[in-house]
């Protein structure tokens, strides 16, 4: 029997992953339908994308709305100043969550970018004046270091994680 390329291994991880994208719980059959193969060999392709850490999550889209919270992005711009280690700590760790846990805040996604800002936050809150809040002890929290904060509301997810949003049609009253 011959050796499988690495091209079409690639191919095979990357059918899987599109799938679980679309619906990262859907069952291991489902998937080996979709994808054409055996179930053995989605369950042993997923297995080895966990142990390399290409997949390192699943995760549930939550409709905000229904859980009475808003949603949005803070865009952070950081001054010229060396970051201090305790700022980094705090950055790349979880201590961040005990200072939004207090403000009912939920930190969704946190990236550090490249361009005009350095810093990306999408939360979730109760409302417009809680994200306010976040914001201001974040400032407070590295003082002299984060030059501007930028808060964002998502009025309307068209896509959200990979997934078209099913009450799209509430776009137009957006638009």
């Amino acid at each position: 029997m011959p050796r499988i390329s690495r091209d079409q291994i690639n191919k095979d991880e990357n059918k899987i992953l599109n799938e679980l994208e679309k619906k990262s719980n859907e069952s291991i059959d489902v998937l080996a339908k979709k994808c054409g193969f055996s179930r053995q060999k989605v369950w042993r392709i997923i297995k080895r994308l966990e142990e390399n850490r290409f997949i390192w999550g699943y995760s549930v889209i939550v409709d905000e709305e229904k859980r009475n919270l808003r949603h949005f992005t803070v865009l952070i711009q950081r001054t010229m100043k060396n970051l201090e280690e305790k700022t980094i700590d705090i950055i790349t760790s979880r201590k961040l969550e005990d200072l939004v846990f207090n403000l009912e805040i939920t930190i969704e996604n946190s990236f550090y970018t490249h361009g005009e800002y350095d810093w990306i936050l999408t939360i979730t809150a109760k409302d417009l004046q809680h994200a306010k809040k976040f914001c201001e002890s974040l400032k407070a929290l590295h003082q002299g270091v984060l030059e501007k904060i930028t808060l964002i509301e998502t009025l309307f997810f068209v896509k959200h994680h990979y997934i078209l949003n099913p009450d799209a049609k509430r776009l137009k009253d957006f638009l």
